[in-house]
């Protein structure tokens, strides 16, 4: 202990030395010094002063850099000095370490540059970082830090193109949390996505959890969902608190993880959007006024490294980007021989096209030949690969180069665990790593570029993960690349893929060969997955082939799978052996599967062994399987326990149970006692009951019966159900009845009900009523009325009355107001004053009013008024009015036009545009140019859409005019036509 308190004291009084040295060699005062650190005087006293504590790592730092010390070595002084290099303190010892030990740029934070280590000092250049410029996302982020030391756990990911700064902001706001002890945890080894899920459980409060470029963690394949899982369990719950998760995203996997599927679409991120909603931030890719003015301070007060970049930077506020080496990494490609831009062309194709992040030296030197011209390639040196590798090596910047070598971090495990403490060996094969920066400048310069057959060919030759060669498979599948895709298809599927494998079997499938389509999901068990041959039991049992199903589902079970013991029961109960359906559901059960008890509930339901139906019901439903709640509640019903019936029913999550209830005793006759669970359910605040009893009262002809339960809900103030009846009655053509349910809604607190009145006023021809209606339904708080009251007044000739309508429903949120307007002004006559409108609308932001008034110009033949109008549309960043322009200048012949148009759409990521463009051609019987113009669709891995009835009548042209009708067999990677292949 002694010693300690010796070795924090040199380290104290080495730092003070220094302090006190740098103070003299400098032409500031302590005063002077303050201004320029932005410290208080008596912060900057206290840290010469002998007596005082050790000062702050914030303040050893600012002090550092205005006195032009060396940051690093003063901060392991302080560190030193305040002794906080211990142990974590806690129960078992989480991973990460102190936030203090850490280097930045350990933590993937962009060197900026170097700076010598002395004039005299012999020392090797070290790298450092310049002065920090906080931000309005670093506000933000900072909350959460806050709340995060104050005992609440957090999460932010910051989202931002390359370069912009998001790690850098993560690793400053984090600094607050190094004096209270935290640690910080990079998941990394053996991968990123393994090392999360193998330690997230074993976190401990008080951690960062640091998960930069989390794509390599939300997106892994297989993996990333689970992590998700992980990550929201480590947030919630109690014994883990606190906990701070910080992450970078570019804005594409942001926009990937978050976009909501397709009706009827697979959703491979449910669980990573629902994690990342509300917890993303934005960050802006150049500063603004107020972040400019303080680098230039920053710069002024002696800060080099922003001193240097403003001199780039000053004009576009590129500063994070400049200072990570991004101009001088886009000159290296620029610049760079042909040998070494080929090699990196392969790499931003490789990246792009989602192989992983290491990409085998044997892969880029092959890939790279058919990238080089007929010239380059005759002149190629024998020892042109390794002097490219050397040439793109070099560093640029911030130590960064162009493709550098990939290196694995050693695994480290606790003493004792199951997985002992390993240092990997070197890698067989070099890996190589494209600079991040570069990556993102291919995925823009080269998104519409297929790769050539040498790129194809040495991913097939060299690449053996599953998942890059299925990244592949499905990118050459999307370029119409069919043959490659098929074989990289296979590849993947050697190397162990599942999902190559399943669409391998698919295609099995598809052509009738159960045979290999077996062999394959043999081959998927084989490895440990028997969920292929558990889906193919369920395709040969739709197929009618019920023999060949339960072999198959008895083979997933040997496999494994013991949910193959409930299809199986499935099945026997299908071809009526229900005993053995009943014994494989017990199996199911004792295996885990709880949805089996209700399964064989069903069962002894079905063949009326009541009593054991219950249990079994009963049984499932104290397992969480929510399904049995019904079927309790109607045996327990027919059984005459009514009591014990609504008592379940009203433990119920929702009220359909209630409802499903009082339906078995209106049915029964006993409407008192349907009644009575409707309001019942009412007074819970399920009062649909009533609305649906009163409707079954109607359609059974008892009025007074629905009267009565009308009645009801009005004396109680349940005016939902007053409107849902009147909507009913409005929609079998009942207006007079609608009406006065309408009206005793709006008596019993349905301001809504207004609106509906004053519209059917509005049918019924009495405006003045549905005119007085709208303004009472706005004066109730209703904005949404504003505009169809314009339209009545409109209508009525009340042009200024309803301009005036339309403005005040635009400045209450109603967007499509305005559209409204300039179509009222175009009506009016006032051309001229609709397009300012709409220009004005367009600057901000708003290009709807514009795309209107274009298309009624368009539509009245004034085809100059109306491309003026899409090109100040396409000019505010509507890619839709870049399609109507393209087209209305294929319609006027300027061909070229055309096409640069659709190319400009397509490069914002709108291939359909081109697509359109083709079908417009290939129904002039055009057939070259449209092939053309198709394939430029395919090269980009576009969408070929069925294009919507609207655009089929502008193209002229059909549903035919998809990739199948041009290339039944695909293409070959220079964009032939492939010829029929096996």
């Amino acid at each position: 202990m002694q010693d300690e308190q010796t070795e924090q004291a040199a380290a104290l009084n080495e730092l003070r030395r220094s302090l006190h040295d740098g103070l003299a060699r400098s032409p500031l005062d302590k005063t002077q010094l303050a201004r320029r650190t932005g410290l208080s005087r008596t912060t900057v006293q206290l840290a010469f002063q002998d007596d005082a504590s050790t000062p702050s790592a914030r303040t050893v730092s600012a002090l550092a850099r205005a006195l032009k010390l060396p940051e690093q070595e003063m901060l392991r002084l302080r560190r030193s000095a305040a002794a906080e290099a211990g142990p974590f303190v806690g129960g078992e010892s989480g991973p990460g370490r102190p936030i203090n030990q850490w280097d930045p740029h350990d933590l993937e934070v962009h060197p900026a540059t170097s700076a010598p280590g002395g004039r005299h000092s012999g020392t090797m250049e070290r790298r450092r970082l310049p002065g920090y410029v906080p931000r309005a996302h670093d506000r933000v982020l900072a909350e959460a830090v806050r709340e995060a030391a104050e005992g609440s756990s957090r999460m932010v990911i910051l989202v931002g193109t390359s370069s912009t700064g998001k790690t850098r902001a993560c690793w400053e706001a984090v600094q607050p949390l190094t004096e209270k002890g935290w640690r910080l945890w990079h998941p990394f080894a053996p991968t990123r996505a393994e090392a999360a899920l193998e330690d997230l459980h074993r976190v401990q409060p008080r951690t960062v959890v640091w998960m930069n470029d989390a794509q390599h963690y939300l997106g892994a394949p297989g993996a990333g969902e689970k992590i998700a899982a992980a990550v929201h369990s480590l947030l919630i719950r109690p014994d883990r608190q606190p906990v701070l998760v910080l992450g970078t995203l570019w804005p594409e996997f942001a926009e990937t993880y978050t976009a909501l599927p397709a009706p009827s679409s697979p959703d491979p991120h449910s669980r990573v959007r629902e994690l990342l909603a509300g917890r993303t931030l934005t960050v802006p890719e150049t500063f603004d006024e107020q972040a400019m003015s303080m680098a230039i301070a920053l710069a002024e007060g002696g800060d080099r490294l922003l001193a240097d970049t403003l001199t780039r930077a000053r004009a576009d506020g590129q500063v994070t980007q400049d200072l990570a080496g991004a101009p001088e990494l886009l000159r290296r490609y620029e610049r760079s021989t042909p040998a070494a831009r080929a090699i990196l062309e392969a790499a931003m194709d490789a990246r792009r096209l989602d192989v992983g992040l290491r990409l085998p030296q044997g892969f880029l030197t092959d890939a790279a030949i058919d990238y080089l011209s007929d010239y380059d390639l005759a002149h190629l040196r024998e020892d042109w690969a390794e002097a490219a590798f050397a040439e793109l090596a070099r560093p640029v910047h911030g130590k960064q180069a162009a493709l550098r070598r990939a290196t694995s971090r050693p695994q480290r495990r606790p003493p004792g665990s199951s997985a002992p403490t390993t240092t990997p060996l070197p890698a067989a094969v070099p890996l190589f790593r494209l600079a991040d920066y570069l990556e993102q400048h291919g995925r823009t310069i080269r998104r519409r570029t297929c790769p050539p057959a040498s790129f194809w060919q040495a991913a097939h030759t060299h690449l053996d993960n599953p998942d890059d060669l299925l990244s592949l498979a499905l990118a050459a599948e999307q370029r119409r690349r069919l043959e490659w895709g098929h074989h990289l298809l296979l590849r993947a599927a050697e190397a162990g893929g599942i999902y190559a494998l399943s669409r391998l079997m698919d295609a099995r499938q598809r052509t009738g060969d159960w045979e290999g389509a077996e062999a394959l999901a043999q081959q998927a068990a084989d490895i440990g997955d028997a969920g292929l041959l558990h889906a193919l039991a369920r395709a040969r049992e739709a197929q009618g082939d019920c023999e060949a199903a339960e072999a198959l589902f008895r083979k997933a079970l040997d496999a494994g799978d013991t949910s193959a013991l409930t299809s199986l029961a499935q099945l026997q109960e299908r071809n009526g052996d229900r005993e053995s359906a009943a014994a494989l559901y017990q199996q199911a059960a004792d295996a885990g599967h709880l949805h089996a008890l209700y399964q064989l509930a069903l069962v002894r339901d079905q063949t009326g062994e009541s009593d054991a139906a219950t249990a079994l019901y009963q049984q499932a439903f104290d397992a969480g399987v929510t399904l049995a709640q019904w079927p309790l509640i109607r045996m327990r019903e027919e059984a005459g326990d009514k009591a014990g019936a609504e008592a379940l029913a009203k433990q119920a999550e929702h009220g359909y149970e209630l409802f499903q209830l009082a339906e078995m005793r209106e049915e029964a006759g006993d409407k008192a006692g349907a009644e009575a669970l409707a309001k019942q359910a009412a007074e819970h605040g399920y009062t649909s009951l009533l609305h649906s009893l009163a409707e079954m009262r109607v359609d059974a002809g008892d009025e007074a019966g629905a009267e009565a339960l009308t009645q009801h809900a009005e004396d109680h103030g349940y005016a939902d159900v007053l409107y849902n009846l009147a909507r009913s009655q409005e929609r079998v053509g009942n207006p007079t009845d609608a009406e006065a349910l309408y009206r005793r809604a709006v008596a019993a607190g349905e301001t809504n009900a207004l609106q509906r009145l004053a519209s059917l006023r509005q049918q019924a021809g009495d405006l003045a009523a549905a005119e007085a209606l709208y303004r009472k339904a706005h004066e109730a708080g209703d904005t949404s009325v504003l505009s169809s009251l314009a339209v009545l007044l409109e209508k009525n000739g009340g042009f200024a009355a309803a301009e005036a309508l339309y403005r005040k429903a635009y400045d209450a949120g109603d967007t499509y107001a305005l559209t409204s307007l300039v179509a009222l002004r175009e009506r009016a006559g006032d051309g001229e004053g609709a397009e300012a409108l709409a220009r004005r609308a367009a600057d901000d932001g708003n290009t709807g009013p514009l795309m209107r008034l274009a298309w009624m110009r368009e539509s009245e033949g004034d085809r100059e008024a109306s491309e003026a109008l899409y090109r100040c549309a396409t000019a505010a960043g509507d890619t839709g009015a870049l399609k109507e322009l393209a087209w209305s200048r294929e319609e006027a012949g300027d061909k070229a036009g055309a096409e640069t148009l659709a190319q400009q759409a397509a490069d914002q990521g709108y291939t359909n545009v081109l697509h359109g463009l083709a079908a417009m051609r290939e129904s002039a019987g055009q057939r070259a140019s449209a092939e053309a113009l198709a394939r430029q669709v395919a090269d980009a891995g576009g969408t070929f859409i069925i294009l919507s009835k609207a655009d089929l009548r502008r193209v002229m042209g059909d549903e035919r005019f998809m990739p199948e009708h041009w290339w039944p067999y695909g293409l070959d990677p220079d964009g032939t036509t492939t010829s029929p292949w096996q």
